[in-house]
């Protein structure tokens, strides 16, 4: 259907400074080239909610890596069509793995862990 190419994130918890106790989580991104297979998108409303949340529906099949393979614990996000969107499952089709797309992505970003305070999505 289409070409896709773009970063995908992982987020590792780890402990800053070593032996202090404190566990951060530190993300981290990689570039990966693949094949969206399914689009789709749905709104999904809450009885609390005054807005209806965007689900997207999409499937995106990138060819696994050593990296990759080593880290699918850590696998959250992929940045796409300007968004930040979470990995919702991970399905195994060797060599290829295949990441179905759920909503939006507010966990901490690349982008968000510089040292200005300020929401990088939210200017």
């Amino acid at each position: 259907m289409g070409l896709f190419y773009g970063p995908i994130g992982f987020v590792e918890t780890v402990e800053e400074p070593s032996g202090s106790g404190i566990w951060v989580e530190k993300p981290t991104e990689r570039n990966y080239r693949g094949e969206v297979s399914r689009y789709g998108k749905r709104w999904e409303n809450g009885s609390q909610q005054v807005n209806p949340n965007l689900t997207i529906t999409n499937t995106i099949s990138i060819v696994a890596d050593p990296y990759l393979s080593n880290h699918l614990y850590a696998l959250r996000y992929i940045k796409w069509l300007g968004g930040y969107w979470e990995v919702s499952s991970v399905d195994v089709e060797s060599p290829r793995l295949v990441l179905s797309i759920g909503g939006v992505y507010n966990g901490p970003t690349v982008e968000s862990s510089g040292n200005t305070g300020e929401h990088p999505r939210i200017k």
